[in-house]
């Protein structure tokens, strides 16, 4: 994946690959040794949230680790 500033990602749609939309980015956990990014945090919308089999942390934002990234361009689209 190219490199791209955490700033044109605030706020972007995240959606999964079978076209489900699963929320707004909210914020990423990242590695403070290696500085690699780990997770993306993401506000889930209110409705169909039940289906998503990614963890939450205490806030309720999905959990969605960047290895499940495929694709970033309008939309952030990860592998459920």
């Amino acid at each position: 994946m190219a490199d791209m500033l955490a700033e044109t990602l605030s706020g972007k749609s995240v959606m999964g690959a079978d076209g489900t939309e699963l929320g707004k980015l909210y914020n990423v956990t990242m590695d403070l040794e290696s500085g690699r990014i780990e997770n993306l945090l993401v506000e889930p919308l209110e409705e169909g949230s039940a289906h998503v089999d990614f963890p939450q942390d205490e806030s309720g934002r999905f959990q969605i680790p960047v290895a499940r990234v495929q694709a970033v361009k309008d939309y952030i689209v990860v592998d459920r």
